[in-house]
């Protein structure tokens, strides 16, 4: 694994999190939610390419 991908994961979790805390003191609730599954979805899509990536690695490696 690299050690990108989690500096990357935890870059997006810190940025959120700090949105989420600025929108949610102003009274933008609901747009705090949205940028927080904003945030998932996006890490959801780097981990399913590592997955993906994973997967044809076995692949390749039983020749499958």
């Amino acid at each position: 694994m690299d050690v990108d991908l989690i500096f990357k994961i935890a870059a997006i979790g810190i940025l959120v999190s700090v949105l989420n805390q600025l929108l949610v003191r102003s009274g933008r609730e609901e747009q705090a939610m949205m940028t927080t599954l904003a945030g998932l979805v996006v890490v959801m899509m780097m981990l399913v390419q590592q997955i993906s990536d994973l997967f044809d690695l076995v692949k390749s490696l039983f020749s499958l």
